[in-house]
């Protein structure tokens, strides 16, 4: 096989992988709160019962999206980068 079907295969191969791990984290019921909510858990920040998350449309770039989260606790604005922890700052 010659390097540029290796390569071809290879992104085939992880794009699938990615359009079918959305379709599972969608079909098993995780939204946005819950997955934004569940990452700044993993950095070590409290968010007791995430109630919406709406995304900033003005902060926001096209790898860099920024969300306000809402929790029973805190609201939070949650600045995202590819393979990078998120930013969080509470805002109330």
């Amino acid at each position: 096989m010659s390097k540029s079907a290796s390569v071809s295969a290879s992104t085939l191969l992880i794009l699938s992988g990615v359009l079918w791990g959305g379709a599972v984290a969608r079909a098993a019921g995780e939204t946005p709160k819950d997955m934004l909510a569940a990452q700044i858990r993993s950095q070590g920040i409290v968010c007791d019962k995430p109630q919406s998350a709406t995304r900033d449309a003005k902060r926001s770039k096209p790898d860099h999206e920024v969300w306000v989260l809402k929790c029973e606790n805190a609201t939070y604005r949650v600045s995202r980068y590819p393979d990078m922890a998120a930013k969080v700052q509470q805002l109330r």
